[in-house]
């Protein structure tokens, strides 16, 4: 049996409207700052102690499209929020010593969700920029997880991530003529809502 002309369109307005839902599948989520500590470790004298830090501010986006297994991270860390626990240390950490922070007052990294398993990503391939250097970084995520949020009635997505890296790469070598070992660990606990 032939098609009339009103089926015809209609077939062709739905399959236009799976096709645009089809290609309209990536969520972009908000990171909450609440949630959300960059920390890192560093070495202390050639191994006599770890120093640990976070970072109380930070902003940024993630772009997620589950069904095509991509996604995007874009995140800027504020530099003059940095938390050893100790005063005199933030001081000294947010000047020409080490984050020269009135220079370069935040890190930026971005990157590309990568080697999805089962619906979440386990990497992230990307660039970060901290003392005004741009180096390649991947972050292995440890964690991954979706669920509705309770209150907000919207999803909300969180991760724990890691990577590894030499600060001196990026011009901070404070301590080096001591025997401080130049490598950080970054540790990234982040939460992100899902924006309405």
């Amino acid at each position: 049996m032939p098609l009339r002309p009103s089926h015809a369109v209609l077939l062709a307005t739905l399959a236009l409207s799976v096709a645009a839902q089809a290609t309209a599948t990536a969520v972009t989520y908000r990171i909450d700052p609440d949630h959300t500590y960059p920390s890192f470790e560093a070495d202390h004298l050639g191994g006599l102690s770890t120093w640990r830090g976070k970072f109380n501010h930070s902003r940024g986006t993630v772009s997620m499209d589950r069904a095509k297994h991509t996604g995007t991270v874009d995140v800027v860390v504020d530099m003059r929020s940095v938390d050893f626990g100790q005063d005199k240390l933030n001081e000294v950490a947010q000047g020409p010593q080490l984050f020269d922070a009135d220079k370069w007052p935040e890190a930026h990294y971005t990157g590309h969700l990568a080697a999805f398993r089962d619906g979440a990503p386990t990497r992230v391939d990307g660039t970060l920029t901290l003392h005004g250097v741009s180096h390649p970084l991947t972050l292995a995520i440890r964690s991954f997880k979706c669920m509705p949020h309770p209150l907000l009635k919207r999803e909300v997505c969180g991760a724990d991530a890691l990577a590894t890296f030499q600060r001196d790469a990026y011009g901070m070598s404070a301590g080096k003529d001591y025997g401080f070992h130049m490598g950080v660990t970054l540790r990234i606990q982040v939460e992100a809502i899902q924006e309405p």
